[in-house]
């Protein structure tokens, strides 16, 4: 029984991973992912896809009481394939038809036919997010300046 809860955990924890690249994977490399399969599966809504607002809350110093500081859009959606899986995408922004891909992305990782296409897409996408953050580090350092004091005298 542990053997099973362990790979439920792993398989939880690919998902996770999954569904927060496709977050962040951009519209244009979702729709190349989508005209990369065929035969295309049926996709069915379930839900959406929609945009609304979520409260984002903060700590002051992280152990502080809780407060409102402000709100973000989302948008979701949630689609089943004709074969039964279901998908969600969730993220940041008002692009729905990203949301909409997302989930379907999510859906067919389920599928051990469409796994490796889209493991493909996710690992684009995490080269591409690495590629940007250490062209991003690489900028920062450019603009970094190192204080010093001198200690003169008798001090």
């Amino acid at each position: 029984m542990d053997a099973i809860k362990q790979n439920t955990g792993m398989a939880m924890n690919g998902r996770k991973r999954a569904m927060g690249l496709l977050a962040r994977a951009s519209t244009a490399e979702l729709q190349a992912g989508w005209q990369s399969i065929e035969p295309k599966p049926e996709v069915h809504p379930v839900r959406g896809p929609e945009t609304g607002l979520v409260m984002v809350r903060g700590r002051i110093g992280g152990g502080g009481d809780a407060f409102n500081l402000g709100e973000a859009t989302v948008s979701r959606a949630t689609v089943r394939l004709g074969s039964g899986e279901i998908g969600h995408g969730q993220l940041l922004g008002n692009d729905r038809e990203k949301a909409h891909l997302a989930a379907v992305f999510d859906a067919l990782h389920q599928r051990p036919e469409h796994r490796s296409v889209v493991d493909q897409l996710i690992g684009a996408v995490e080269r591409r997010i690495h590629a940007e953050d250490r062209k991003h580090a690489e900028q920062t350092a450019a603009t970094r300046v190192d204080f010093f004091t001198m200690v003169r005298g008798d001090n």
